[in-house]
Order: structure tokens, then sequence, then C-alpha cells
């Protein structure tokens, strides 16, 4: 190993190196936050590829007709939130130099931690227009935020960067599909894109978005500013379905809870299906199906999961998404399924019954846990540092654990949230990786103050429970390690190149 600042950094993998004896891993659970680049929280992080040893010529944003932008357009609306002690006006943040800037920085803006900034678009087609080739010069062009995406923050306040540097942090890990959160929690519950039958023929028709011929961006219309200097960019129909009438912008459950209430007379425990954005009940093969097949125990904790049921919503607590609730579109787990019942299960107000859990050593082999919306991370409507604060409580929770001992905890972002990350995605499939989020293992077989470079995005988490529990694969996962294989030369990670694992017996049957 290489130290760099305190940090390893992954060695050449050894040959002929002993099968990892996965049965080890005995607790998996995944920590699912959001909206957060790699360099918007862990510029600078020891021994990690940031921004922060970038040239400035290698950071340059470019405008929408590929000339650079001679300074970033402001920040439209203005850069913070309900709440600010000092708001920072969009007639401040104007004439800002073509570059990173630090949000948090004493002598700029000096925003803090606890602030609640400007929301960015975080969307299936923009995303890839951001990133444009693996360049990622287009961020501000193809934003509605104006600066906004170039921001970062010194994450070393954060107390999940001393966990990072306690573990392993990966630095080459990607967010599942291309967009928002939507798009990237059905991915870390299927590795595929929901669909919309008949969508042409659908209340939902008006949300088929029109785009370019190779269906990787958006039709500009012809009244779109020429340059993001002078505003935010229209096109010709932005929306939430593809042509061919799958789902990758932010669709409401049909199963309460959702966004959208039950149609008069209907069954209350449903949405009305003639809302635009009501999705009708899925079918595909989640990993949570593929779980129970071979009877490991499994659910998706969701913070604030029972309150919201029996109280309602409320802003801004809980400010419960209902669109970060995979399993509620699917027909598996419908209202009064036993499915639904032993597998959607209440984290508690501000996860207080995920702690109870897990204090009493009683967590299923696999959770998944979700925090309530202010307690997210998400621009607009959260700040970084409740978010960070409550992982973290969770996190040292967890590491006093009766089932810590054989426990693998992954903490990472469902995606970028518009923000600006340097490091080109590899080239995978049609619905991503798209751009670098952060993602940390944390475990007792996990190598210690590591900075993981082996490339894997969120369907590295599927790959591992795959291995671990010798699931039925899905297909989604087997096509994006097909492509990453082809596009980098190694087959996409699985996790366990951050781990230190006893060797497999020759004589042991696999996990």
């Amino acid at each position: 190993m290489l130290a760099l600042g305190g940090a390893q950094t992954q060695a050449a993998p050894a040959t002929n190196t002993p099968e990892p004896d996965l049965s080890a891993i005995q607790t998996v659970v995944v920590i699912f936050a959001e909206n957060r680049s790699f360099d918007n929280l862990y510029r600078g992080f020891p021994g990690a590829e940031t921004s922060a040893s970038l040239s400035p010529e290698a950071a340059l944003q470019k405008d929408r007709d590929g000339s650079v932008l001679p300074m970033l357009p402001p920040v439209w609306g203005g850069l913070t939130g309900r709440g600010a002690s000092s708001p920072i006006t969009q007639a401040m943040s104007e004439h800002l130099p073509n570059a990173p800037f630090e949000v948090d920085d004493a002598k700029g803006f000096h925003v803090p931690l606890n602030t609640l900034t400007h929301d960015l678009w975080h969307r299936f087609y923009q995303n890839q227009m951001q990133i444009n080739g693996g360049k990622n010069d287009m961020f501000v062009a193809w934003a509605d935020s104006g600066a906004m995406p170039m921001g970062y923050w010194d994450g070393s306040h954060m107390q999940m960067w001393k966990i990072a540097e306690q573990y392993t942090l990966a630095d080459h890990f990607f967010m599942g599909g291309f967009g928002g959160s939507f798009f990237n929690h059905q991915w870390l519950a299927c590795a595929c894109a929901p669909y919309y039958p008949d969508a042409d023929k659908s209340p939902a028709k008006p949300s088929i978005a029109v785009t370019t011929a190779d269906g990787t961006a958006l039709a500009v219309a012809p009244n779109s500013p020429k340059s993001a200097l002078n505003g935010v960019p229209k096109f010709v129909r932005d929306g939430n379905l593809t042509p061919d009438f799958y789902a990758v912008n932010t669709m409401q459950p049909p199963y309460q809870p959702s966004g959208n209430t039950p149609a008069v007379g209907q069954d209350a425990r449903y949405a009305d299906p003639a809302r635009a954005t009501t999705l009708p009940p899925q079918t595909s093969p989640t990993i949570g199906d593929r779980l129970s097949e071979k009877e490991v125990s499994w659910a998706w904790f969701s913070s604030a999961w029972q309150h919201v049921l029996d109280h309602g919503n409320s802003d801004p607590v809980p400010d419960f998404q209902y669109h970060h609730q995979p399993y509620n579109y699917y027909m598996n787990y419908a209202p009064g399924t036993a499915a639904r019942a032993q597998h959607l299960q209440d984290g508690g107000l501000n996860g207080a019954r995920f702690l109870k859990i897990i204090d009493e050593g009683k967590l299923p082999q696999v959770s998944f846990y979700k925090p309530q919306g202010n307690l997210n991370e998400h621009s607009g409507y959260a700040d970084i540092e409740s978010g960070d604060a409550h992982i973290a409580t969770l996190i040292h929770h967890l590491e006093k654990s009766p089932q810590w001992p054989h426990m693998l905890v992954i903490v990472t972002y469902d995606e970028n949230g518009g923000l600006w990350d340097h490091v080109a995605p590899p080239k995978g499939d049609r619905w991503g990786p798209g751009t670098r989020i952060p993602a940390i293992i944390i475990s007792p077989y996990a190598r210690r103050h590591y900075v993981d470079k082996t490339v894997q995005d969120t369907s590295s988490i599927l790959k591992f429970l795959t291995e671990r529990f010798m699931l039925r694969p899905l297909e989604g996962v087997q096509t994006r390690d097909k492509g990453i294989m082809a596009s980098t030369g190694q087959p996409l990670g699985d996790l366990t190149s951050a781990l230190q694992l006893p060797a497999a017996s020759a004589n042991r049957e696999k996990p």
C-alpha cells in the first residue's frame, strides 16, 4: 500500500489471491443519503482524487455553444434558502470566476454547513448533457441554478469525514443511473428503469420527453437563452418518461404514502391512477425479491414512514419524500400483502425505531435505511450538518451493536444532486452510471485509513448482495457489469476491494 497524507490508496491487485470468505459478513446495512457529488463534500480528502489537485484549465465550464464561459453566471434566485441568517442574494453571486468555489469560505460567502442552499436540476437528460461525454464541462450550461453546481464545502468539518478517515472511502464510486433520486432509488431496488405501458395513451402522455436523435439529450427550444449567462435553458419538452415510456424522472408511487391522493371513492391505500405522475404498479424483479427467494431476511427502513401514514406529512419536519420509497412502487409490496408488512418497515421519526433495532441486535440480514427529508442532506430543503450528524449517530450505534463483529455498512448517496464532479463516469449502458458520489465502507473487516479506487457504482451494492447470498442475478447488474468491463477492462467492483476478509476454505461451500 502507498501512504498518501495518512490514507492508503489501492495497490495493484495481487495475482492468485485466495477467494475471500464472504460468509464472514452476516449483517449488511445500506444507508442512502441524498444529492451530493464527491467533489462537493470530499474535495481535498487525503489520498483521494479530488478537484483540489486540478489545474484551473481542467475545471473550466463551457457555454451552450461550446465556448469557454468568461465567468460563472449568478446563482439564479440567490444561493441561500429559508432560514439563512445572512442571505446570499443573486446579485451577491454575480461575476464569480469560472472555477469551483467554496460555499463556506470565511473570506467568501461564509455559508455554514447548517444552512439551506439553492436546489439544482438533477434529472436524467440534463445529467448526461452536463457530463458531456466525460468532460464534465457543461454543469453550468445545462443547469437551472447558474453557478451553484460549482460550489463545494470544506467537508473536513463533517463527522462523516472523520469516519471515512477511519475506514475506507471509495473515490471511484458513481451513481447507478443518470439523473435524480426517483431513478436512483429504483436502481438500488431493481437495477432497472421503471416502465409505463402505453404511456402515449395515458394521462402521462404530456410527460413524454422530446429528445435528440441519439436519445441522450433533450431537444432545445427555439426560444432558449443562447448563453448560460442569460438565463435557464428551455427545452421542447422535458418530461418524466423517455420516448419509449421508461420512467426516469420523478413519478409518484401507486400506493400510499404518495404525493398523489386517492381518487374520490378509491381505496384510500392507493394513489389516483388518473394523475399524470402516478406510476402504474411495477412488476420487475427486485433485489428484495431475490433475497426473499433465498429466505434471507431484509427490510427497507424508512424514517418517519409510520408517522406520515398516521399523521400526514409536514414541512420542514419530517419533509417525507414519497419518491424515495422504491418498494412502494411494486405490485409484490402492494397494500395488504404479507411482503409489504414484512419488508417495508418504519424507521421511526428521526430514525428512533431503527436505532432501537440496532441497539437490540435485531437487524435483519440486509437493511436499507432512508433518512427522512430534513435529515437527508438534499439541497434546497435539508442542510448538510443535520444529515451528517444523523448518519454519524447511526454509525456510532452500529459500531456498538451486538451484530457489529460481522457487519458491513455502506454509506452512500443516491445521486449528485446536479453538483459538479471532475471525474469522468465510465461508460456502462443506456441508464448510467452517472456522476461520481461519495461511498464509505464501514466494517470490522474494512481496510483502515484507505482510499479504494476500484470502479464501482450503486449496482456494486447489489452485486455484493448477489455474491454473498448466492442470489439469482438481476439482469441490470449483469448488463452494467459487462458494460464496465468493456469500457475499463475490469469488472464492476463488488465492495470487496475495501475489505480484508479471511480466505475461503477450499472445501467450504460458498455463502
